[in-house]
């Protein structure tokens, strides 16, 4: 006899059945992010979880993003570049500098003193790979944004000043320009990914960095040094960044799906990338000054003997480019050009 409760047990297990089958068709894809920072750091919160988070709602819940900070799935910062073109993570964020020469456009606005405005360089770096490098140096890689960070600077065991200062010193550099920045003005260059700052710097394999501020409170550089010297005006130098994805993975989901990820990347997500992560280093900066850190500002004028003695980069930079087949002459100037045409009108449609 058929009681109640088998009744009620029969349609209480197709109703699960049900529901499982939905959430399955739901949740058509998952995908993994991964890259070197804490979870909690300014990039990976106000950023990447942006970024995921809306693909996620304008997908309607048909993709999942899976985050992985820290370096979790594995290997080292400069490998995750190799990681999205081999399929180990779906979707990576890195510094391009850390796998230095081998997209060497993007170097271009790294160069010292050439970046004043975040936002601007991030504008003009999208509009220069769709020209130069996305058929070219990042051909095996699906790139969703591209964008620099706020101003570099220093941060360091003891006051920094004029370029004699760091002479002996050993700084920390995020790029192969950088380094070369450093060698120029006297200092020691150590590379290293950033995560392995902290460790560096209170063990003291090296006497100072370069970052902006945005990450310095992640790193909790302000607890490790006490001194940090900024520069008015443009940039002593600045970094690229890339979210990239793996170009295989991309083309495999439907189309609409392809869409979803299009359109919430490229150049409005670039803008918004690039000025959320320079907006950050003010809160970061007011740490070191509730700690009563020395800040050392260099006016514009002061910064005339820095740029002496860093400006020859830009000769090197142009002779390493002919070799490759370049006018790094003319990608100069398009990204100046480029930087110059960003208003703040074009804010709008990077929210």
């Amino acid at each position: 006899m058929t009681t109640r409760r088998t009744v009620l047990g029969i349609a209480g297990a197709a109703l699960a059945a049900m529901m499982t089958t939905t959430s399955a068709m739901a949740q058509e894809v998952t995908l993994t992010l991964h890259q070197f920072l804490p979870a909690q750091a300014n990039v990976p919160k106000l950023v990447l979880d942006v970024w995921a988070d809306r693909v996620e709602e304008a997908s309607g819940g048909r993709i999942e993003i899976e985050r992985y900070p820290s370096m979790q799935l594995g290997g080292s910062p400069p490998e995750l570049m190799d990681q999205a073109a081999d399929g180990i993570a779906d979707v990576v964020w890195t510094v391009v500098g850390y796998t230095p020469g081998r997209y060497p456009t993007t170097e271009v606005f790294e160069l010292p003193f050439m970046v004043e405005d975040a936002r601007a360089a991030s504008y003009a770096y999208w509009k220069m790979f769709q020209e130069h490098m996305e058929n070219d140096e990042f051909a095996d890689l699906k790139i969703l944004g591209t964008w620099v960070h706020g101003p570099g600077m220093f941060h360091t065991n003891k006051p920094v000043v004029v370029p004699s200062d760091l002479e002996g010193m050993k700084i920390r550099g995020g790029s192969r320009l950088v380094n070369d920045l450093l060698t120029r003005v006297g200092a020691e260059p150590i590379g290293m990914p950033v995560p392995a700052v902290s460790e560096a710097l209170s063990k003291g394999v090296i006497d100072g960095t370069t970052i902006p501020w945005e990450v310095t409170a992640a790193l909790k550089v302000p607890e490790l040094v006490t001194n940090h010297t900024e520069f008015d005006g443009p940039a002593l130098y600045n970094l690229t960044f890339v979210l990239a994805m793996n170009k295989d993975r991309y083309e495999s989901l439907p189309e609409d799906l392809q869409k979803v990820i299009d359109d919430n990347s490229g150049l409005a997500f670039s803008i918004f990338a690039g000025g959320t992560q320079a907006d950050a280093d003010g809160p970061a900066r007011q740490i070191a000054v509730d700690l009563g850190n020395n800040i050392i500002t260099v006016s514009e004028e002061d910064a005339a003997e820095w740029d002496a003695l860093v400006n020859p980069i830009y000769e090197t930079w142009i002779a390493d480019m002919k070799e490759k087949g370049r006018d790094g002459q003319a990608l100069i100037d398009e990204a100046r050009a480029l930087m110059a045409e960003y208003t703040s009108d074009m804010d709008t449609f990077a929210k």
